[in-house]
């Protein structure tokens, strides 16, 4: 045999290892997409009704925005009405009772008297920037 020949031979012998390999590449590339074929196949049969089912709560979720929307609507009117009402019994009878509250206060007062019995209430304090001055200062201030 001569140099050439056996150059030839290892040539052909590496040619069957190279595809042999690239058979059980592709062998095994077959048996990959045949599993990503089945698998998506059953994400779609699984899909398809969670879908129909997500579009349904879509549906039930736009319905009830839509009622919550009018309760919303009919609140802010009556909020609104009841505003209203009180602004106007407010000005019907805020100012009356006021007057008669004021009223019987100093009928109270005037008829009341100060009794022996209770003590006299303490000293009012006022504050004048920051601080506070007992009521006796006060009375000094004014005369000054």
């Amino acid at each position: 045999m001569s140099g050439g020949e056996v150059a030839g031979i290892l040539v052909a012998v590496f040619w069957a290892i190279l595809v042999s390999f690239l058979a059980v590449a592709l062998a095994r590339l077959a048996q990959t997409l045949r599993a990503t074929t089945k698998l998506v196949a059953d994400v779609t049969e699984q899909a398809v009704p969670l879908l129909a089912d997500a579009s349904s709560a879509v549906r039930s979720a736009q319905t009830q925005i839509d009622r919550v929307d009018a309760i919303a609507s009919d609140v802010q009117e009556v909020t609104s009405n009841a505003s209203a009402l009180s602004t106007t019994v407010a000005s019907t009878f805020g100012g009356p009772l006021v007057k008669v509250a004021a009223f019987g206060y100093g009928v109270r007062r005037a008829l009341g008297g100060r009794r022996e019995d209770v003590p006299a209430r303490p000293a009012r304090r006022t504050v004048i920037v920051g601080r506070t001055v007992p009521s006796a200062r006060r009375g000094k201030r004014k005369k000054d």
